[in-house]
């Protein structure tokens, strides 16, 4: 198999292993309560979890029944892994005692949880990864530069972490980056299908996260714009604007099916957070500390969790003045400003239990694209050793965020440290495959995991390399 055809095929495996191999806490509240609706839709048809009440704080009243308060494009999602687990065990929830600490009920969510997140958002960001390296390559002719935005959006971020839950962060994250892959796709080919797909991937983001409306406003109306010229351009916006609609079209079934009309949302019926009452459904005006809290800030800062993406805004700025990409490169950009200034307008901005600026990641994978032009401008060899380091460093704490700790309790100081590493890391109170189902230790599951994902990252570095002599060579 040639380089070209091995390096997505082995990127693919190494970040859908990678993402799957650890887990979160099923009793998170924003898991939990994405979970109980799904296991409801698929064990009675109702989107009521008035039974699963007691067991989160995250839940909506309407007239005396209790629901999801989230938008449902992930428990949507999950409603095949629920329905999977309960036909291969033959368990229902029906029966289980809901009591926080149950060991037959903290099995059963965990198997639930563990398939929705392998199955969607772990997915979904191996197949965005596969993506990313595609357009960095495109747009740089470096399959390396390709290859160090991947790795830096999926390992090198805290989106590795959130695709071990079913949050929706990660999901639409991927969705973003394939509906910017599929459109400009569309936009160059004059083929359907990707435009289809593009509007799709957006339409069905806002079901996953509602706040996506704002920045998939941004990726739409490139799209309009990159096709102005096209001689197509009326059939591929048609096509667009359908896959967009199709893409929606799970929202407002759901809404029918929980409360009997399209046009209501969990959000109008929060409980316990006053704050969602003020603004937009708790958005405000961006606050100036808050953003340099999201980005510096010892608790949520992002250059923390992140050091890598540093060196993408520089990258995304090169990739805006040049003319091959400025058109991707500024749209990159709307979408990782518009991420951060939601994110800093947020009431509730830091994200409770959260290890990094969690409301912020949609963003991660546009912003990860900067890292292909800024690794192709690179011209000394310890300019690209310094990079690989620090992707390296970015790699290593996220591979200890995803295996520890994605929810690092608030009241933390410098979680990354506190939370993560002295709290949970250094004791070995890991979630693994092997540990979680296996009877394994968790430090063996750990070693198991870097035995297969070392060796296949090293076959995927020599690709790359041997990918690249072959251009030098051309």
């Amino acid at each position: 198999m040639t380089p070209a055809r091995s390096i997505p095929l082995l990127l693919f495996v190494l970040v859908w292993l990678s993402t799957g191999w650890f887990g979160s806490w099923e009793g998170n509240p924003n898991n939990a309560t994405r979970l109980f609706a799904a296991i409801e839709l698929v064990e009675r048809g109702d989107a009521r979890i008035d039974d699963w009440a007691p067991l989160t704080i995250d839940k909506a009243v309407f007239d005396g029944h209790v629901y999801l308060d989230k938008a449902p494009g992930m428990t949507l999602l999950a409603l095949p892994a629920v329905a999977l687990a309960d036909a291969v065990t033959g368990d229902r929830a029906t029966g289980i005692v809901r009591s926080v600490g149950d060991t037959r009920l903290d099995r059963f969510l965990k198997l639930r949880l563990r398939l929705a997140a392998i199955t969607v958002p772990a997915l979904l960001t191996a197949i965005a990864a596969v993506l990313l390296y595609d357009l960095g390559l495109a747009l740089t002719g470096r399959a390396a530069a390709g290859l160090v935005a991947a790795l830096g959006y999926a390992l090198g971020s805290p989106i590795w972490g959130l695709s071990t839950t079913i949050m929706g962060h990660a999901a639409v994250a991927a969705l973003f980056v394939i509906a910017v892959w599929a459109l400009a796709r569309a936009a160059t080919q004059g083929r359907g299908v990707p435009a289809l797909l593009g509007g799709a991937a957006l339409g069905y983001a806002v079901v996953v996260e509602y706040q996506a409306v704002l920045a998939g406003s941004a990726i739409a109306l490139w799209a309009v714009w990159r096709l102005r010229g096209h001689p197509d351009r009326v059939r591929l916006l048609g096509l667009a604007a359908a896959g967009g609609i199709a893409g929606l079209m799970p929202l407002l079934a759901y809404n029918l099916i929980a409360f009997g009309t399209p046009f209501r949302i969990g959000y109008a019926g929060v409980q316990g957070f006053e704050g969602m009452q003020q603004g937009l459904f708790g958005l405000g005006m961006p606050r100036l500390f808050v953003l340099f809290e999201i980005v510096f800030g010892d608790r949520r800062g992002l250059v923390w969790v992140a050091p890598i993406l540093v060196l993408a805004m520089p990258g995304l700025v090169w990739l805006a003045e040049d003319r091959r990409g400025k058109d991707i490169g500024l749209v990159a950009i709307a979408v990782v400003m518009v991420g951060l200034l939601v994110n800093a307008a947020y009431v509730y901005w830091d994200g409770g239990n959260a290890t990094g600026p969690r409301h912020a990641m949609a963003m991660a994978g546009l912003f990860a694209l900067g890292l292909a032009p800024f690794w192709s401008r690179l011209r000394h060899g310890w300019q690209r050793m310094a990079t690989v380091g620090l992707l390296g460093l970015s790699i290593a704490i996220n591979l200890m965020i995803a295996a520890a700790e994605i929810f690092a309790p608030p009241e933390y100081r410098f979680p990354l440290w506190s939370a993560v590493y002295d709290l949970r890391f250094r004791h070995g109170d890991l979630r693994t495959i092997p540990s979680d189902w296996w009877g394994w230790t968790t430090w063996h599951g750990l070693w198991l995991y870097l035995g297969l994902a070392l060796p296949l990252l090293a076959l995927l570095i020599a690709q790359v390399r041997q990918q690249e002599v072959r251009r030098g060579s051309s």
